[in-house]
Formats: structure tokens, sequence, C-alpha cells
């Protein structure tokens, strides 16, 4: 089944077409949860809140704007944003090591084959030590620019122009 014909039937609430795209997604979405939360259960509840999310807001979803999974994506990564950044996870969360993907990647471990590391390797190329920092704390960590200017003890100004300049290299490595 093509993918527009299935997401035409989930956005009318196509119970089949929703099992199938769930089946389609789901587990790349976990993990991308899971990166983030560090925790396979929570990652899992909230994968699960993620689709019960899009299927209420299917009607959301326009194609012109970008791919599904993207859209998809994009509410999952807010959703594990917000757990990270919740007071219960924090308190769970304390004096734990925490290990993420720009940290492996760090550290030369070999990534070639992880589904959830796939050109990972291409796009960090050539950053400095200071660029994945940022991006491990804002992205991958859920940091706001304010904690990770005071956990750097730098102001938040220069965590902006930073990270601006992170972003821009990463998008001339995708070109």
């Amino acid at each position: 089944m093509q993918l527009d014909n299935l997401i035409e039937k989930f956005q009318k609430k196509d119970s089949a077409a929703f099992e199938t795209l769930y089946n389609m997604y789901a587990e790349n979405i976990c993990g991308v949860i899971n990166v983030i939360v560090k925790d396979t259960e929570r990652s899992q509840e909230i994968c699960q809140d993620v689709f019960v999310k899009i299927w209420e807001k299917s009607d959301q979803y326009d194609t012109s704007k970008g791919r599904f999974f993207t859209w998809i994506l994009n509410i999952a990564r807010n959703a594990a944003i917000d757990e990270v950044r919740s007071k219960t996870h924090k308190n769970q969360k304390k004096n734990l090591p925490v290990d993420s993907l720009v940290g492996i990647y760090e550290n030369g471990e070999d990534l070639n084959g992880r589904m959830d590391t796939i050109g990972l390797q291409s796009l960090l190329k050539g950053l400095k030590e200071k660029c994945i920092l940022l991006i491990d704390m804002l992205y991958f960590k859920g940091y706001t620019q304010k904690e990770a200017a005071k956990e750097l003890d730098t102001p938040v100004g220069t965590i902006k122009t930073r990270i601006r300049s992170c972003i821009s290299n990463i998008r001339k490595n995708m070109a």
C-alpha cells in the first residue's frame, strides 16, 4: 500500500491504517525517545502516548510541510524532552551516568550498522568539541540553553551563538 494512501486512511481514522503505521514506525520512534530518556520502559510508555497523540491530531499533519515520519519524530522528540525536563524524571536520574550518541561517537565506538546512529558520523564530522558538547546537552540530554549556560559557566548569549554556528556546520555537512 502506498504511504500517501495509508496516511489518508489514517487521517480518516482507519484503525487498520493506524496499526500498519504503528508497525512501521514504533520501533524507531521508541528508539529515538530512549536515546533522550535513557529508560526503556518509560520510553515505551511515551511512545504509546505519542501514537495516541498523532491519532487524535492526525488532521494536523500537512504533507506540504514535511514527511509523515518527520512529523511523528518531532512530536516524539518533544515528548521525550518534556519528560527529561520534568521534576519526576530529574529526581529519578540523579547521580546516574548518562551516555548519548554524541558521547559514543566521541569515544570512537563502532557505530556501523546501528540503526539509531545512521548518518551521525558524517553530520558530526569536523565539528569542534564545544559543538559536540552543546548538541549533546541541548538535543540529547534535554537541557535548555539557560541550563547549559549555567552548567558550562558561559553566558546564555554565547551558548545561543555557538549552537547557531554548530547547526550551520551540521547543515553544511548535510549538503
